[in-house]
């Protein structure tokens, strides 16, 4: 069984309202090409943006509060849902919800009504995006520790978009490890490699809570060969020829065995946006992503889309899996 844990559904107004791409992904188009090259389940979460900010300021490229929802992610995770469960349950079926949250607005009040969500439909982790709404992920060690309670309380993983530039406060890779850290007793996932960080993956590696995933893998080794500014400077770069994704993959399998998951991030394997200095278009495909996992190493296959994955997500409810 082949498990990819990192994707997206729903729609994100933001990227949309302002030129990014993409903005959009629905349950049966990710199961239907996912599933056509031989993936059998998805670890799903819904988009960034959300309503409890202000529409016409997404329009404007800002992020202030005065939307027409009053809980973060309140709508956009029963949504998401309500898609799985309700509108397509014979696809949900192959699906592992997570929900999405804020670990800075509102901590209390995402927490009530996620309770009041999990009371009605399963759902199998946390997701955090810290960075594009800009809220504080250190908070999770203060006002939003109660974030961090719920998801001990039951058992769920939390998987979080990492960085390591300087200009991104938010989720700097080394808060998210000393947060990891500060609680032991939650399970944790860094996105993206690290961003190939060499010092972070090896704390990692140290952590007996902690593991990593390789979401939007092919487009950040793009990144490492052009030197953009989002990977690791070159000091501190793990070792690895970045022309060749499966090579860095496979090499990342073998230096973290037990600590590397497998994710596409579909669709955000490719991002294309209008930046200052012009357009940065970064393009992958889902049939790219699959084909650097399929030619590694059948125990590597195994270890880096199933076994690992299912560690991190130490499932309660083992049927999930089962379900067809």
């Amino acid at each position: 069984m082949l498990i990819d844990a990192h994707n997206h559904i729903g729609a994100d107004l933001f990227f949309y309202l302002n030129g990014f791409y993409p903005y959009a992904q629905d349950l049966p188009a990710l199961v239907t090409e996912g599933g056509r090259h031989g993936v059998d389940r998805w670890v799903v979460f819904p988009m960034v943006a959300n309503a409890w900010f202000d529409l016409a300021a997404m329009r404007r490229g800002q992020l202030q509060p005065g939307g027409p929802e009053a809980v973060p992610y309140a709508f956009e995770n029963e949504r998401m849902l309500r898609e799985i469960y309700e509108q397509f349950p014979e696809l949900g079926r192959r699906t592992l919800p997570f929900v999405m949250f804020d670990p800075m607005r509102e901590p209390a009040a995402q927490v009530a009504r996620l309770r009041e969500l999990r009371a009605e439909f399963p759902f199998y982790g946390l997701k955090l995006q810290a960075t594009m709404i800009k809220s504080d992920a250190g908070a999770l060690l203060g006002a939003g520790r109660c974030i961090l309670d719920f998801a001990a309380e039951f058992d769920l993983p939390v998987l979080m978009h990492s960085s390591v530039t300087a200009d991104d406060p938010w989720s700097e890779a080394g808060l998210l490890l000393r947060i990891a850290a500060a609680a032991p007793h939650v399970r944790f996932s860094l996105a993206h490699n690290c961003r190939f960080d060499r010092v972070y993956l090896d704390r990692i590696a140290e952590l007996p809570n902690t593991w990593f995933d390789c979401s939007a893998h092919r487009i950040h080794c793009e990144g490492a060969v052009r030197d953009l500014p989002f990977i690791a400077r070159p000091e501190r770069r793990f070792p690895a020829d970045y022309r060749d994704p499966t090579a860095v993959l496979h090499a990342l399998a073998v230096a973290y065995p037990k600590k590397l998951v497998w994710g596409s991030d579909t669709p955000f394997q490719s991002y294309v946006a209008r930046e200052a200095d012009g357009l940065l278009s970064l393009r992958s495909t889902y049939a790219e992503e699959i084909a650097c996992l399929r030619a590694l190493p059948a125990a590597a296959q195994t270890a880096i889309a199933h076994d690992n994955t299912l560690a991190f997500l130490r499932l309660t409810d083992p049927s999930a899996l089962q379900r067809t």
